[in-house]
Protein backbone atom coordinates (compact mmCIF):
# COMPACT_ATOMS: atom_id res chain seq x y z
CA UNK A 1 0.00 0.00 0.00
CA UNK A 2 2.87 2.44 0.85
CA UNK A 3 4.40 1.75 -2.14
CA UNK A 4 1.15 2.13 -4.26
CA UNK A 5 1.25 5.78 -2.19
CA UNK A 6 4.54 6.43 -3.03
CA UNK A 7 3.72 5.90 -6.76
CA UNK A 8 0.72 8.27 -6.97
CA UNK A 9 2.58 11.38 -5.71
CA UNK A 10 1.81 13.78 -3.36
CA UNK A 11 -1.91 14.60 -4.88
CA UNK A 12 -2.94 11.41 -3.37
CA UNK A 13 -2.95 12.28 0.32
CA UNK A 14 -5.73 15.09 -0.43
CA UNK A 15 -7.93 11.95 -1.40
CA UNK A 16 -6.46 10.02 2.02
CA UNK A 17 -7.51 12.46 3.97
CA UNK A 18 -11.19 12.85 1.93
CA UNK A 19 -11.09 9.16 2.21
CA UNK A 20 -10.65 9.33 6.47
CA UNK A 21 -12.80 12.31 6.81
CA UNK A 22 -15.91 10.64 4.22
CA UNK A 23 -15.23 7.30 6.23
CA UNK A 24 -15.71 8.61 9.79
CA UNK A 25 -18.83 10.55 8.42
CA UNK A 26 -20.88 7.62 7.46
CA UNK A 27 -19.86 5.33 10.32
CA UNK A 28 -21.37 8.33 12.41
CA UNK A 29 -24.62 8.71 10.65
CA UNK A 30 -25.45 4.83 10.77
CA UNK A 31 -25.41 5.25 14.54
CA UNK A 32 -27.09 8.33 14.56
CA UNK A 33 -29.82 7.41 12.11
CA UNK A 34 -31.00 4.12 13.52
CA UNK A 35 -34.43 4.21 13.68
CA UNK A 36 -34.09 3.37 17.33
CA UNK A 37 -32.69 7.31 17.99
CA UNK A 38 -34.76 8.86 15.30
CA UNK A 39 -38.39 7.55 15.45
CA UNK A 40 -38.82 4.47 17.31
CA UNK A 41 -42.15 2.95 15.64
CA UNK A 42 -44.42 2.45 18.94
CA UNK A 43 -43.18 5.80 20.49
CA UNK A 44 -46.34 7.68 19.43
CA UNK A 45 -48.74 4.74 20.63
CA UNK A 46 -47.06 4.88 23.67
CA UNK A 47 -47.32 8.62 24.25
CA UNK A 48 -51.09 8.42 23.44
CA UNK A 49 -51.40 6.03 25.94
CA UNK A 50 -50.13 7.61 28.65
CA UNK A 51 -52.17 10.63 28.19
CA UNK A 52 -55.04 9.07 27.35
CA UNK A 53 -57.01 10.52 30.65
CA UNK A 54 -53.98 13.35 31.76
CA UNK A 55 -50.91 15.56 30.97
CA UNK A 56 -47.97 14.01 32.57
CA UNK A 57 -45.45 15.41 34.55
CA UNK A 58 -42.15 17.23 33.77
CA UNK A 59 -39.83 14.43 34.50
CA UNK A 60 -41.93 12.16 32.50
CA UNK A 61 -41.96 14.82 29.11
CA UNK A 62 -38.07 15.03 30.04
CA UNK A 63 -37.55 11.57 29.46
CA UNK A 64 -39.41 11.77 26.83
CA UNK A 65 -37.41 14.17 24.94
CA UNK A 66 -34.31 12.75 25.69
CA UNK A 67 -35.75 9.08 24.11
CA UNK A 68 -35.15 10.18 20.71
CA UNK A 69 -35.46 12.66 17.77
CA UNK A 70 -39.56 12.11 17.38
CA UNK A 71 -39.68 11.83 21.56
CA UNK A 72 -38.21 15.72 21.44
CA UNK A 73 -40.88 16.91 18.68
CA UNK A 74 -43.47 15.46 20.49
CA UNK A 75 -42.38 16.86 24.03
CA UNK A 76 -42.02 20.13 22.69
CA UNK A 77 -46.10 19.65 21.82
CA UNK A 78 -46.82 17.83 25.24
CA UNK A 79 -44.44 21.08 26.91
CA UNK A 80 -46.72 24.04 24.79
CA UNK A 81 -50.03 22.40 26.50
CA UNK A 82 -48.83 22.28 30.05
CA UNK A 83 -47.25 25.86 29.53
CA UNK A 84 -50.60 27.13 28.00
CA UNK A 85 -53.69 25.33 28.87
CA UNK A 86 -55.39 27.51 26.63
CA UNK A 87 -53.35 27.23 23.48
CA UNK A 88 -55.17 27.27 20.41
CA UNK A 89 -54.60 24.24 17.69
CA UNK A 90 -52.96 26.94 15.51
CA UNK A 91 -50.30 27.48 18.21
CA UNK A 92 -49.36 23.91 18.76
CA UNK A 93 -49.21 22.84 15.61
CA UNK A 94 -46.85 25.91 15.00
CA UNK A 95 -44.82 24.65 18.14
CA UNK A 96 -44.77 21.01 16.64
CA UNK A 97 -43.68 22.16 13.19
CA UNK A 98 -40.79 24.15 14.61
CA UNK A 99 -39.23 21.48 16.91
CA UNK A 100 -39.97 19.47 13.72
CA UNK A 101 -37.82 21.58 11.80
CA UNK A 102 -35.29 21.52 14.35
CA UNK A 103 -35.57 17.72 14.35
CA UNK A 104 -34.98 17.53 10.54
CA UNK A 105 -31.94 19.70 10.74
CA UNK A 106 -30.33 17.62 13.57
CA UNK A 107 -30.63 14.82 11.33
CA UNK A 108 -29.32 16.33 8.36
CA UNK A 109 -25.89 16.79 10.12
CA UNK A 110 -23.16 16.36 8.18
CA UNK A 111 -24.75 15.12 5.02
CA UNK A 112 -23.86 18.15 3.48
CA UNK A 113 -20.11 17.56 4.11
CA UNK A 114 -20.41 13.73 2.41
CA UNK A 115 -21.67 15.07 -0.45
CA UNK A 116 -19.46 17.23 -0.91
CA UNK A 117 -16.59 14.68 -0.32
CA UNK A 118 -18.68 12.70 -3.38
CA UNK A 119 -18.53 15.68 -5.73
CA UNK A 120 -14.80 16.68 -4.90
CA UNK A 121 -13.15 13.60 -5.25
CA UNK A 122 -13.43 12.93 -8.73
CA UNK A 123 -12.16 16.51 -8.90
CA UNK A 124 -9.12 16.00 -7.06
CA UNK A 125 -8.73 12.63 -8.92
CA UNK A 126 -8.70 14.80 -11.67
CA UNK A 127 -6.06 16.99 -10.51
CA UNK A 128 -3.70 14.00 -10.13
CA UNK A 129 -4.37 12.94 -13.21
CA UNK A 130 -3.41 16.10 -14.73
CA UNK A 131 0.10 16.39 -12.57
CA UNK A 132 0.64 13.43 -13.92
CA UNK A 133 0.53 14.54 -17.45
CA UNK A 134 2.71 17.49 -16.35
CA UNK A 135 4.84 14.92 -15.10
CA UNK A 136 4.55 12.69 -18.39
CA UNK A 137 5.52 16.04 -20.28
CA UNK A 138 8.51 16.94 -18.31
CA UNK A 139 10.22 13.31 -18.75
CA UNK A 140 10.61 15.02 -22.50
CA UNK A 141 14.23 16.09 -23.12
CA UNK A 142 14.56 18.62 -25.66
CA UNK A 143 16.12 16.16 -27.84
CA UNK A 144 12.90 14.12 -28.33
CA UNK A 145 14.30 11.22 -26.30
CA UNK A 146 11.93 10.17 -23.15
CA UNK A 147 13.19 9.61 -19.40
CA UNK A 148 11.50 6.22 -18.75
CA UNK A 149 11.47 6.92 -15.30
CA UNK A 150 10.00 9.98 -15.03
CA UNK A 151 7.41 8.79 -17.65
CA UNK A 152 6.61 5.42 -15.90
CA UNK A 153 6.00 8.51 -12.76
CA UNK A 154 3.67 10.34 -14.26
CA UNK A 155 1.35 7.32 -16.20
CA UNK A 156 1.62 6.68 -12.27
CA UNK A 157 0.83 9.69 -10.86
CA UNK A 158 -2.10 9.74 -13.53
CA UNK A 159 -3.78 6.70 -12.89
CA UNK A 160 -3.20 6.06 -9.41
CA UNK A 161 -5.33 9.49 -8.46
CA UNK A 162 -7.90 9.13 -11.02
CA UNK A 163 -8.85 5.46 -9.52
CA UNK A 164 -8.78 6.73 -6.35
CA UNK A 165 -10.57 9.77 -6.70
CA UNK A 166 -13.21 7.33 -7.78
CA UNK A 167 -13.25 4.84 -5.17
CA UNK A 168 -13.81 7.75 -2.60
CA UNK A 169 -16.19 9.32 -4.78
CA UNK A 170 -18.52 6.20 -5.46
CA UNK A 171 -19.04 4.82 -2.22
CA UNK A 172 -19.65 8.64 -0.56
CA UNK A 173 -22.37 9.23 -2.78
CA UNK A 174 -24.03 6.03 -2.60
CA UNK A 175 -23.84 6.48 1.47
CA UNK A 176 -25.42 10.04 0.91
CA UNK A 177 -28.25 9.32 -1.23
CA UNK A 178 -28.82 6.33 0.97
CA UNK A 179 -28.91 8.87 3.98
CA UNK A 180 -30.87 11.34 2.28
CA UNK A 181 -33.73 8.92 1.79
CA UNK A 182 -33.78 7.94 5.50
CA UNK A 183 -33.89 11.41 6.39
CA UNK A 184 -36.82 12.23 4.11
CA UNK A 185 -38.28 9.49 5.36
CA UNK A 186 -38.21 10.29 9.46
CA UNK A 187 -39.16 13.66 8.44
CA UNK A 188 -42.92 12.04 6.91
CA UNK A 189 -42.61 9.83 9.88
CA UNK A 190 -42.43 12.92 12.32
CA UNK A 191 -45.06 14.77 10.42
CA UNK A 192 -47.57 12.29 10.15
CA UNK A 193 -46.75 11.69 14.24
CA UNK A 194 -47.47 15.59 14.88
CA UNK A 195 -50.39 15.47 12.82
CA UNK A 196 -51.98 12.83 15.34
CA UNK A 197 -50.89 14.37 18.36
CA UNK A 198 -52.74 17.45 17.56
CA UNK A 199 -56.19 16.57 18.08
CA UNK A 200 -55.24 14.26 20.81
CA UNK A 201 -53.75 16.85 22.64
CA UNK A 202 -56.42 19.75 22.06
CA UNK A 203 -58.71 17.53 24.37
CA UNK A 204 -57.01 18.99 27.07
CA UNK A 205 -56.47 22.42 26.07
CA UNK A 206 -59.38 24.22 28.56
CA UNK A 207 -61.84 25.93 26.01
CA UNK A 208 -63.95 29.50 26.68
CA UNK A 209 -62.73 32.48 27.58
CA UNK A 210 -60.06 33.20 29.92
CA UNK A 211 -61.19 34.44 33.94
CA UNK A 212 -60.84 38.40 34.56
Amino acid sequence: MFSIIQAAGWPIWLLIICSIVALALILERLYQLRQSRVAPPNLLDEVIGVTRTSLPTPEVVSKLAENSVLGGVLAAGLRSVIAEPRITEDALRQSLENAGRSAVHQTERYLNALGTIASAAPLLGLFGTIIGMIEIFGSQAPGGAANPQMLAHGISIALYNTAFGLIVAIPSLMFYRYFRGRVDSFQLSMELAAARLVPHLMRFAVRGPAST
